[in-house]
């Protein structure tokens, strides 16, 4: 017996993977790993799965063979033609609670975009719609990600419009962070994470935004999908920039002595140091979040990537090493490499 377990652990250290480990249409993947098994969800925006669910559903034992398994979400009543993004789950107390904004239409839509809390009683749902976590004075709140600090306090990051240029700082989309007094209410006592200040996280020039009454603003900035990991006693809150059409589109991350902040983000200066484009081989990778390999201690980043010809974004992994300069991926990969 322990012969065939030496060769069946041999034959594995040599297998290898190749991005992506998904090719179909995978946006702004979250993987849950729970009991053994991996569940990712990806983004349907204004679309429907098979079974007319919301947010694409994947299952999987290692992180690389992945199984559709359906849709996530029921769709909620009077939700119809509005966008679902970026949905993120956590397991709390016997139930699954899924977190992801909803808004009419497209971006320019007036409507806006607010979070919601759907919950399950198995990770794979159907997930049901229970809440609304309001955020007065802004009307774009998107990617919400729930964390559960070491005193047992849940709160929740997410990314929000700023409009203003106090302070130099650029207008666009920038993250703060709130308690959560239960799993579907927040404290509505946020602060600022970070908001947009260097000239690479630009998403667009000139841009006409209706939803503030057609004003166009000079520039607008985008910090997007904040997912927060405490490593040496420091909390470090990873967010992708820039617009995720661009070669610019990539990872970096802000750090803080206290889960509130203050938060700093020197270095990034010039760009995302996390995970970034490679000319010619990787464009956009990015919205991201963080999840153990089956051996329970290699961490993994999972972020999406556009295909070739720009037409789906597509699921990736690559592992995540904590440096001396500060957490790097190691990739974006397009090669071979070794397998979870």
């Amino acid at each position: 017996m322990a012969v065939l377990h030496q060769a069946a652990a041999q034959a594995a250290a040599g297998r290898t993977y190749t991005n992506p480990v998904f090719a179909g249409q995978f946006p702004d993947p979250f993987v849950l790993k729970h009991r053994g098994r991996y569940y990712a969800f990806g983004t349907t925006g204004r679309g429907r799965t098979a079974d007319g669910r919301i947010f694409t559903l994947l299952t999987s034992a290692n992180l690389v063979d992945w199984q559709p398994a359906g849709g996530a979400l029921t769709p909620p009543a009077g939700a119809e033609g509005a966008d679902f993004w970026a949905p993120e789950v956590v397991y709390h107390q016997g139930t699954f609670y899924m977190y992801y904004s909803m808004g009419g239409g497209a971006i320019a839509a007036t409507v806006g975009h607010r979070l919601h809390v759907a919950t399950s009683q198995t990770p794979q749902g159907p997930y049901r719609q229970v809440a609304v976590l309001d955020v007065p004075g802004s009307q774009f709140t998107i990617d919400a990600h729930p964390y559960l600090d070491a005193d047992g306090k849940w709160y929740l990051f997410y990314a929000r419009d700023f409009t203003d240029s106090d302070d130099g700082y650029r207008p666009g989309t920038g993250l703060v962070v709130d308690r959560l007094l239960d799993m579907t209410r927040l404290a509505g006592r946020s602060r600022t994470v970070m908001r947009a200040r260097h000239d690479w996280t630009v998403f667009e020039k000139n841009r006409t935004m209706p939803l503030y009454g057609n004003r166009t603003f000079a520039e607008w900035h985008t910090l997007e999908g904040p997912f927060v990991r405490r490593h040496g006693g420091k909390y470090y809150c990873f967010y992708s920039g820039a617009n995720f059409l661009t070669p610019r589109y990539g990872v970096d991350y802000c750090v803080a002595s206290t889960i509130m902040g203050p938060y700093s983000d020197a270095g990034a200066e010039k760009g995302p140091r996390v995970l970034h484009a490679v000319p010619g081989h990787v464009r956009g990778p990015g919205h991201h979040s963080h999840v153990l390999g089956p051996d329970g201690k290699t961490e993994y980043l999972v972020y999406h990537a556009w295909d070739p010809g720009m037409k789906e974004r597509q699921l990736c992994i690559d592992k995540l090493a904590w440096t001396a300069q500060g957490p790097r991926c190691l990739g974006p990969t397009y090669t071979p490499q070794p397998q979870p």
